[in-house]
């Protein structure tokens, strides 16, 4: 019979993620992992596998728990405009705290493993266009409401919103002005007409 794990897996993996995040999947040694994670190579690759699998997960569980949150913020308003504003505004606002810009580990992902990696293009493409479904969704109920025109097209709209996305979030990691950041926040949510 094999002995307990002796950790948290749910919070070993948190930190894993933590980690990929800051410094990438490259970046990252097992040094690195097992210090921070306070667990031995052999209970890594008896648990996730190798690095690489690790790192797919922890990208799993970022983008399950970051499309939760996206749902989250654009649903619990009841103006789809105002909903995508204090979204866009809080991508800023996450990125202004601390003196490093991690961005968002998938798309961290997409910049440094999509190109090279298969498993990571999908990985990523896939969140990309989940991501885009949910845009789809509020831009959908807006239109309904009568809050957004029923000229939208709410499919490229969405798709338009998550390229703004990416951008913004990759353009934030060189911490621009904010009147330059303020002025693409206006453009991208003049959009939503």
């Amino acid at each position: 019979m094999g002995r307990n794990r002796e950790f948290d897996e749910e919070k070993v993996l948190d930190t894993a993620m933590q980690l990929f995040w800051e410094k990438g999947y490259e970046a990252t040694s097992l040094s690195d992992l097992t210090s921070k994670m306070g667990i031995q190579k052999p209970s890594i690759y008896a648990t996730f596998g190798d690095k690489k699998e690790l790192f797919e997960a922890a990208l799993r569980k970022y983008t399950m728990s970051r499309a939760s949150l996206v749902r989250t913020r654009l649903q619990n308003n009841p103006s789809v405009k105002e909903a995508f504003r204090d979204f866009f505004e809080g991508v800023v606002a996450e990125e202004s705290i601390g003196s490093i810009s991690r961005g968002c580990f998938c798309i961290n992902t997409m910049v440094e493993l999509a190109p090279h990696d298969e498993k990571f293009e999908i990985l990523t493409r896939e969140h990309q266009m989940y991501l885009s479904v949910i845009f789809q969704e509020a831009i959908e109920r807006g239109i309904q409401s009568g809050e957004l025109s029923s000229d939208i097209n709410p499919k490229a709209l969405s798709q338009a919103l998550i390229v703004s996305l990416i951008g913004l979030t990759v353009m934030l990691k060189s911490r621009p002005e904010r009147s330059f950041v303020d002025n693409t926040l206006a453009v991208t949510l003049s959009l939503l007409k």
